[in-house]
């Protein structure tokens, strides 16, 4: 069988046994006339009053948006929202736009026009979260004894908006909602308690789970400490067409859009299997192979120990920050890597990534990657090996696996054992 693979932007087709499954959402019907159905969603939102009902009377405004490494398409999403706020009297030069970079690099010019359409860009004011500026955050909470920050601009706001995408996401459960915020525009002190090797380890941060998620429920405790008076989400198809507007409660309006996506974008299986070929996501997730753990969890939870992983990624940008390339090199096993960072004193930055990668490692016996932009010696340290023929490869390796499982999509499809 035929089967096109996300790499980039663009869709690489592959030849497969018939024996093969593929895992792929579920048909999403994009919405029509978008932007006349988000301005609706402002009006008749879910568990809130319109927005412009609660934007009247305020003084200023800070509307969280993700950044480039997630496919919000913020130049549909944001217009609507952004008149919104100006027909309820908050002044345009009142409304600030906060990037949620967590600990991702500052998005700047052209690569910021891009983040946020040329109608955004031209008219609004719009700052990138800096994680490590101590002056740009304020301590607003303390859990298990770590003091949590969150950035200053938006706690000084008196109405504060979060937007974004929803998706499974290998910590958080489903990302969007709370999630803007931790991570999203929290300080490093807490993202070292938030991704700690710990917390990373614990049995239930994962996919598509919220109950009993230690990274979820804190991400939402924080949330209602600091406040939210109004979210913007939206789910997309493998188009990254708008096939789901979820807006209001921020977590209400959330969680509706939670069951949406496991509604379409898990699918059960009934066994784990010997061979796993998946994707990074595309562009622009898989620009870095610091994202690829995602997919490369993904495709652990669903592999039987000792079977195969192979990943289709760009990668356009190589390996990722300096810091998590110096995690990568700083040890040459899973073993090693348990020993040296399961200890606090020794957190670094982009560590998490490291880990879900030393994970997938430990738990599959050969780890293949297919990327145009990695070298051997990016790759061939951590024991994967490099694919030059993507065809030849496969020709050579599905002989040898009788349940073979193909996701298009990387981690935009989660699948799930039905026994574990």
């Amino acid at each position: 069988m035929k089967v096109k693979i996300a790499c980039g932007k663009e869709w690489i087709e592959i030849n497969l046994p018939d024996r093969a499954i593929v895992l792929e959402k579920r048909e999403m019907n994009p919405i029509e006339q978008v932007e006349e159905k988000i301005a609706k969603s402002l009006e008749e939102p879910i568990e809130s009053a319109p927005l412009k009902e609660i934007a009247k009377g305020k003084r200023d405004a800070c509307v969280v948006i993700s950044d480039v490494t997630r496919p919000v398409p913020n130049s549909v999403i944001l217009p609507p929202l952004l008149r919104a706020l100006e027909d309820g009297g908050i002044n345009r030069n009142r409304i600030r736009i906060l990037i949620a970079t967590g600990m991702h690099r500052p998005n700047l010019g052209e690569e910021l026009r891009q983040v946020v359409g040329d109608y955004v860009f031209n008219n609004y004011e719009i700052l990138n979260h800096y994680s490590r500026r101590e002056k740009d955050m304020e301590i607003v909470d303390e859990i298990e004894g770590t003091p949590i920050g969150i950035n200053r601009v938006y706690l000084e706001a008196e109405l504060k908006i979060l937007t974004g995408l929803i998706e499974p996401h290998f910590y958080a459960g489903f990302s969007g909602g709370r999630k803007s915020i931790v991570p999203g525009i929290s300080s490093f002190e807490t993202m070292k308690f938030m991704h700690s090797f710990s917390m990373i380890d614990h049995p239930n941060v994962r996919n598509c789970l919220l109950d009993g998620n230690p990274f979820h429920e804190y991400a939402l405790r924080i949330t209602e400490k600091v406040g939210a008076d109004f979210i913007l989400n939206v789910v997309i198809d493998r188009y990254r067409r708008i096939s789901g507007i979820f807006a209001g409660h921020f977590n209400r309006a959330h969680i509706l859009g939670c069951k949406m996506v496991e509604e379409y974008s898990t699918v059960k299986l009934n066994k784990r299997v010997d061979m796993v070929i998946s994707s990074g996501g595309g562009y622009p997730l898989d620009a870095t192979f610091y994202q690829i753990s995602k997919a490369l969890i993904c495709a652990r939870d669903i592999l039987k120990k000792g079977g195969t992983i192979v990943i289709l990624c760009e990668c356009r940008e190589g390996l990722g920050s300096r810091e998590f390339i110096n995690v990568l090199r700083s040890v040459s096993s899973p073993e090693e890597f348990y020993e040296r960072y399961s200890d606090p004193k020794n957190f670094v930055i982009d560590q998490w990534c490291a880990q879900n990668i030393f994970q997938a490692i430990d738990h599959a016996g050969s780890i293949y990657v297919y990327s145009p932009n990695l070298s051997e010696e990016d790759l061939g340290h951590l024991g994967i090996k490099k694919i030059e023929n993507i065809q030849d490869t496969l020709d050579r390796l599905t002989p040898e696996h009788e349940d073979i499982v193909a996701i298009p999509e990387g981690p935009y499809v989660v699948g799930m054992v039905q026994d574990s």
